[in-house]
């Protein structure tokens, strides 16, 4: 089964240091591995910064680029623009990665849009171990994540994975703050 457009949590049996307390986007996942980009990592960098040292024409953008993992690769662009898409990930959700879809992304104000340096990627069957392993959590992703505080969204999607196990089927924004009132 694959688990495109879910998210990945860090558990605590995961010990590779580069994906502690993590959520990861799986971008794709078929039988010969996964491609995804971790959603609470940023970069001391801006976007602006990352045009003046590629090919490029200067620009603007003040945006924190972002760590989508260890693994080097092209900038991966997360983002609303239908136009502007290469790939659906979500329903409202594209993925870029080609320049003549990147650089006019992040020279507009429309849209919403994030940008990855790296990613995090496993072989064939790698992932699929880790899980058996319990070294992640899934959960079925919204475009809204992606937007989320890179320093909130662990918290908020551990809280909605939490929910789902001791309220199954019920709407976690039905739940009361107080649990004496559930």
């Amino acid at each position: 089964m694959s688990l495109s457009g879910q998210l990945l949590v860090a558990s605590r049996k995961l010990r590779d240091p580069n994906f502690q307390r993590t959520i990861v986007l799986l971008l794709e996942h078929n039988d010969d591995g996964a491609l995804g980009v971790v959603l609470n990592r940023q970069v001391d960098r801006t976007i602006e910064q990352v045009w003046d040292t590629v090919e490029f024409d200067p620009c603007d953008c003040q945006q924190q680029l972002n760590q989508g993992g260890p693994v080097p690769g092209p900038l991966i662009a997360l983002h609303t623009s239908k136009e502007l898409s290469e790939k659906r990930i979500l329903p409202g959700l594209y993925m870029s990665m080609q320049k003549q879809t990147v650089d006019p992304l992040v020279r507009q104000d429309k849209h919403p849009f994030r940008l990855y340096t790296g990613n995090s990627g496993w072989g064939g069957g790698q992932l699929e171990g880790e899980l058996t392993q319990g070294g992640w959590l899934t959960t079925p992703a919204a475009v809204s994540d992606v937007f989320a505080d890179p320093d909130e969204i662990w918290e908020e999607v551990v809280n909605r994975i939490a929910l789902g196990v001791l309220l199954p089927g019920r709407n976690p924004a039905t739940v009361p703050d107080d649990p004496s009132l559930n």
